[in-house]
């Protein structure tokens, strides 16, 4: 397996390196051409090769969490109150956002909705970053008796 691996991954290093040698030896100016003309034949090859990759690294890592999370319950049990405790911030949040049309640089509006997911990611923002301070600083305080 490790081999195959090798190979593969031997493969997939070559044809990037090939697709960037194209990239990089069509220069900018025809690249900005061919992207003015809606032609992406140039960097297509490339951008499906780090789809590819992203997929695969995408696919394993939810495949080894899920299998890491079901094979020890205290874990799987400790992920869902966390996970559980996020939504409720994520909950929090949302209710105290407030959303307004906004008009936006470009001339265009931002739709209340809109505007409310904002309020929402920022409060969130601000409360876990309030709940980590805190945590730390009582962290910090029970050393400092002990």
């Amino acid at each position: 397996m490790h081999k195959i691996l090798k190979i593969v991954l031997l493969i997939v290093g070559v044809l990037s390196i090939i697709f960037l040698a194209r990239i990089v030896g069509a220069g900018d100016e025809e690249v900005q051409a061919l992207a003015a003309d809606g032609s992406t034949s140039l960097l297509e090859p490339m951008l499906w090769i780090a789809y590819i990759i992203l997929g695969i690294t995408l696919v394993l890592v939810l495949l080894f969490v899920f299998l890491n999370l079901f094979t020890n319950t205290a874990t799987l049990k400790n992920t869902l109150l966390s996970v559980g405790a996020f939504l409720v911030v994520g909950l929090i949040a949302y209710f105290t956002a407030s959303g307004v049309e906004t008009p936006m640089q470009d001339g265009k509006m931002l739709s209340a909705s809109g505007s409310k997911w904002v309020g929402t990611g920022l409060y969130m923002f601000y409360f876990l970053a309030v709940i980590a301070a805190g945590t730390m600083l009582i962290t910090g305080i029970k050393k400092m008796i002990k």
